[in-house]
């Protein structure tokens, strides 16, 4: 009986996190709006899942700052403002620029070379309009690089970082062609650093997180025109 008691838990555990992953993919897409509120009710009818799984994965994406709860009525997409953008840059650059240097100074050339997969994947996602993918290779290549210095607390905080600054609406940006460029950045950044270019490394991942700074605050922006549309359509 305790193992039929595991497995159901897995399962239930399992469920949510996909939930949790899907309502992440809604945010990006612009299909979740900062400022609406959204009862769990409905968006299980919309997932097809019971309530219990999207209340239990609101409750984990407002952990992470996404979205708060709201008394009686249901979870509210949190609103990200200009400040809010500009301190999740000014934070991920003090950490992250300083430890690309340090790794491109002490990695040997073999192991930064076994980030060169994710690094394409990234470019071939963007290329392929595959926002959900770019964005894993994305996640998975930033915290993969960082982890070769050796801190599992810095990971940590960085990871914590990206989550609370999801590119909101970034699906509306795909069109331009902008992700393709931020995408070849990974490609660069890396030749830099398997080169021992360790002051150009450093400056191109002060570079690339001024671009993400500004797809978040164009992204924000863009879903913001599209609920002013919505509101003089109505």
């Amino acid at each position: 009986m305790p193992h039929l008691k595991t497995q159901a838990i897995s399962v239930q555990t399992h469920l949510r996190d996909q939930v949790a992953d899907a309502l992440r993919a809604a945010l990006i897409a612009g299909d979740l709006r900062p400022g609406v509120i959204y009862s769990a009710p409905t968006l299980a009818g919309e997932l097809g899942v019971s309530a219990t799984p999207v209340r239990e994965a609101m409750l984990d994406l407002a952990k992470e700052g996404l979205v708060e709860a709201v008394r009686n009525k249901g979870f509210r997409v949190t609103e990200m403002t200009e400040r809010d953008l500009d301190e999740f840059t000014e934070i991920r650059t003090l950490i992250e620029v300083p430890t690309v240097g340090r790794v491109a100074a002490t990695t040997p050339a073999e192991q930064l070379e076994a980030l060169r997969p994710l690094a394409q994947r990234i470019v071939t996602a963007a290329r392929e309009h595959d926002v959900l993918k770019y964005l894993e290779a994305d996640h998975r290549f930033h915290l993969e690089l960082l982890t070769l210095a050796g801190n599992r607390h810095l990971v940590e905080v960085v990871a914590d970082l990206r989550k609370r600054s999801r590119l909101f609406g970034l699906g509306s940006l795909d069109g331009t062609g902008r992700l393709v460029a931020s995408a070849q950045e990974h490609v660069e950044l890396l030749d830099l650093m398997v080169a021992g270019r360790v002051h150009e490394a450093e400056e191109c991942m002060r570079r690339h997180l001024a671009h993400v700074r500004t797809l978040w605050a164009d992204g924000r922006a863009d879903t913001e025109d599209q609920e002013q549309a919505l509101r003089v359509g109505s």
